[in-house]
């Protein structure tokens, strides 16, 4: 193992840390990544569409493709007193490397262009290709990052065969979980009309809260499916409620919800719309909802690259790994619709989004390792 206090992985990690690059900017960490994969014989490719930049880099143009797929968006840091050490300051404290950033997930760069570059050192030669999806806006809206991309390649028939995506998978210890699948996510915002009134003369006005109370408790006791052997059963959950003027004597004219189901391969987006028109139907409101899908459930539960990855996990740091499907989305939903096979794997996920956000630099150096052992075994 090298040292991890002057390691290239740490030195890369630092570089990236220390771009504010909140979403959807960049920074500079892609043309830092591209220079790096050009000495590498990558073909670099930007592609920038509207506010977002991304990065398209391929060594090779025979199949089978590996990519790795990442973001270089962080998220932003929030009140800075709450942070011991500067957010865009990478600052080390006995071995652990703090920034935003540093899990989610400008570490797993730093390690995928590590192991890249050990790799092809080795393997000038090697079969196939290797592929970078780099994108500055994951954190944000995701309108024009990965999913634009996958557009493109797809238009031009560029297909991705298995794809690593450098999320915070881990729990306890590098490796000791991957994240072979995720939910899919669907948000509904729910308008409710009514009329407004003083609530001294409830007769002269009709109370939207009050009509839909009803529909939205049977919603929220609604068994949508009983999940499967890879994931929980599809969950529904109020995010946000809003209604009145804020005064105590005004009966409000319209109640907005914000909702979200996460649902799992038993279920579909369609299924779920239509199950719950019918249901504010039953209750006669006056309504309209704005539905926008967050991406598909997506499910690697065989294949090469879950072989591969499971045995190089083993290999390097001695235990097994889980293949899980919890937590949120990722942009592995747009990735595998194509046909890919897609696996999250990264550091450990106890400071994501947090402050004093923070990585082990040595899990760094094992995840480097890891995704080196990978590409050994798809590539070789």
């Amino acid at each position: 193992m090298t040292d991890t206090q002057t390691s290239e992985v740490l030195q890369l990690a630092i570089d990236l840390l220390s771009r504010e690059s909140v979403t959807p900017e960049d920074a500079g960490c892609q043309p830092m990544m591209a220079d790096y994969l050009a000495k590498l014989g990558f073909d670099i490719e930007p592609m920038i569409f509207e506010d977002t930049t991304n990065l398209w880099a391929r060594r090779n143009g025979e199949g089978p493709l590996f990519c790795f797929a990442g973001h270089t968006d962080v998220v932003p840091a929030g009140k800075l007193q709450d942070w011991h050490t500067p957010p865009f300051e990478p600052t080390i404290i006995d071995g652990i490397l703090h920034g935003r950033g540093a899990a989610d997930m400008k570490g797993s760069l730093a390690a995928m262009l590590v192991a890249t570059k050990r790799f092809v050192s080795k393997h000038p030669e090697h079969k196939g290709s290797i592929a970078y999806l780099i994108t500055s806006d994951e954190e944000g809206p995701f309108i024009n990052g990965t999913t634009r991309v996958i557009d493109t390649l797809e238009a031009r028939n560029e297909k991705i065969t298995w794809c690593i995506v450098g999320e915070p998978s881990s729990t306890a210890r590098l490796g000791d979980v991957i994240k072979n699948g995720r939910r899919g996510s669907l948000t509904g915002d729910l308008y409710v009309q009514g009329i407004q009134g003083h609530v001294a003369y409830p007769q002269l006005a009709d109370n939207p809260v009050h009509k839909a109370a009803p529909a939205l408790a049977e919603l929220a006791s609604v068994t949508w499916d009983k999940g499967n052997e890879f994931f929980p059963p599809t969950s529904f959950q109020i995010a946000n409620i809003d209604a009145g003027t804020g005064a105590p004597n005004v009966i409000p004219g319209e109640l907005h919800v914000q909702f979200n189901f996460r649902y799992c391969t038993e279920t579909h987006a369609a299924d779920l719309k239509e199950r719950v028109h019918n249901l504010f139907d039953k209750y006669g409101l006056d309504y309209r909802i704005d539905w926008v899908h967050n991406g598909s459930p997506f499910l690697t539960d065989h294949g090469k690259l879950l072989e591969a990855t499971c045995e190089a996990i083993r290999e390097v740091t001695g235990y097994d790994t889980d293949p899980q499907t919890s937590g949120g989305t990722s942009d592995g939903r747009f990735i595998a619709p194509t046909g890919a096979e897609v696996l999250e794997l990264g550091p450990i996920n106890a400071t994501i989004h947090k402050v004093n956000e923070c990585v082990s630099i040595r899990d760094l150096e094992i995840l480097a390792d890891c995704y080196e052992a990978i590409m050994e075994k798809l590539l070789c």
